[in-house]
């Protein structure tokens, strides 16, 4: 039997429950809430988790399809899921937690006696820290942005091999293997010796049927191929860039791109323009380095300094 919060799943079954982590403002108290797919079998235990930034949907749209698809009699070994993370932001469909101003993916492994954000972190990481693998769901926010899949351990890390193989499994098409900043999920869990990484399913703004359905499969790719689940994961090449050229406007107006998002795009190449509303060109910016055209603001308007695209850079596929 597996027991996570309230949610308890002996051999062949399946409990949805909540995961206790504190109080709301009026005293009364709060959980996550969690899924625990026990297999018949004996096998590795899968985490998954979405909503650790709380407008970032896609992820919980992944979920509400992955569980009720796991047969747990087909089943060897367990899937944890918690649909949502970020449980303050969710509520308001805001990215940081409102209670403490905190980005969730920045406070792993977090703090049982520390705010709200670190005792969230840390009552999520003592789940996820027994598994063997992690999956953290995620999206570009409020920017347009491809499918991906983030490694974040670093490349110099003992478990970067095994993180990118993860990736490669998940099969968005898309990596991005930069070492994250501190506080993620993906990047303490290989730390602690778990593989993980960060699915970035599309962008601005989730519900997005498109990245919802690559997330699916990609969840659906792991199961297969480690084992919880027969069947052949599909297993292909993936495109991987190694860092970012990111680029902000240099003048005030309206932003017309050049590139959609997957283009290659070669050093000097224009990536966009900036007008002002009666159609008279103020900027043209062009690209640092060959890449790909990996993400981009949603709305046309920007200041002056404000983040327009980013291309991903030392690109090249395994």
């Amino acid at each position: 039997m597996t027991s996570v919060g309230t949610a308890d799943a002996s051999p062949g079954t399946v409990d949805t429950g909540r995961l206790e982590v504190g109080e709301t403002r009026d005293g009364s108290t709060f959980g996550l809430p969690v899924a625990v797919v026990e297999g018949a079998r004996d096998g590795k235990t899968l985490y998954i988790q979405a909503a650790s930034d709380g407008d970032e949907l896609n992820g919980v749209g992944v979920v509400r399809r992955v569980v009720p698809r796991i047969d747990p009699d087909e089943l060897a070994g367990t899937v944890i899921v918690v649909g949502v993370v970020n449980y303050h932001a969710f509520q308001v469909a805001e990215h940081r937690n409102p209670i403490d101003d905190t980005k969730m993916n920045r406070a792993y492994p977090g703090d049982e006696n520390g705010t709200s954000s670190e005792r969230i972190a840390a009552a999520t990481y003592d789940v996820a820290r027994n598994a063997d693998l992690v999956l953290d769901l995620h999206q570009g926010s409020t920017s347009r942005m491809i499918d991906e899949v983030r490694v974040r351990c670093g490349r110099r890390h003992r478990l970067h091999t095994q993180c990118l193989d993860l990736a490669k499994t998940f099969g968005c098409g898309y990596v991005l293997d930069q070492k994250g900043p501190d506080g993620q999920l993906a990047r303490v869990a290989p730390s602690d010796g778990v593989p993980a990484v960060d699915p970035e399913l599309g962008g601005a703004v989730g519900w997005d049927e498109g990245s919802i359905a690559k997330g699916v499969e990609g969840v659906f790719n792991v199961l297969r191929g480690y084992d919880f689940l027969s069947g052949d994961p599909g297993i292909e090449a993936q495109t991987r860039a190694k860092a970012f050229d990111q680029y902000g406007s240099p003048v005030g107006g309206l932003v017309r791109f050049h590139h959609d998002l997957g283009d290659r795009v070669s050093a000097d190449e224009a990536l966009f323009e900036v007008t002002d509303v009666f159609g008279e060109l103020k900027a043209r910016i062009t690209a640092d380095n060959d890449g790909i055209f990996w993400r981009s603001r949603r709305l046309p308007q920007v200041a002056t300094g404000e983040y327009v695209c980013s291309v991903g850079k030392t690109v090249d596929t395994y």
